[in-house]
């Protein structure tokens, strides 16, 4: 109860441990409203155990120091971004041509589409249809041939 205009609970040995596991042995780094019953709880000896605990895992996390990459880690995540650069480009560019085929594709389809709509059906007169009958005429037997002297 550091002040008389707000009633804060006492501190209690299990919220102080707590608080220095998760904050460290510095109470500066500690949230603001729990501070002034931390500074207060420090001073006990429950409370000075606790804070020396925290301060040498604080000193022992400070003092790690993390190695460069190697050289061959460096060029192993150049590598694997150029690689993948290229397998985008690659992709991108195969799916570029499946769609301007597929944009073929509905343009021949909807030409066909007009081209059947708009011309009419122009039925013969008389037709008849028989084995001798093609696409270039009749090429039966009895038919007129011609022959050109060359």
């Amino acid at each position: 109860m550091s002040d008389g205009s707000r009633k804060e609970p006492a501190m209690d040995a299990k919220r102080f441990a707590a608080l220095a596991a998760a904050y460290g042995g510095d109470l500066r780094r500690w949230p603001q409203a729990d501070r002034m019953a931390g500074t207060n709880f420090a001073a006990s000896e429950t409370g000075a155990a606790i804070l020396g605990h925290a301060g040498k895992l604080d000193a022992l996390l400070d003092s790690y120091d993390v190695k460069a990459p190697g050289a061959a880690l460096y060029g192993g995540i150049l590598r694997t971004a150029d690689r993948h650069l290229v397998q985008r480009r690659r992709k991108r560019f195969w799916w570029l041509g499946l769609g301007l085929a597929g944009i073929g594709l509905a343009g021949a389809v909807a030409g066909l589409a007009l081209v059947s709509v708009v011309t009419p059906e122009i039925q013969p007169d008389h037709y008849v249809l028989d084995a001798n009958a093609t696409a270039f005429g009749d090429a039966g037997p009895d038919g007129e041939t011609v022959e050109e002297d060359l």
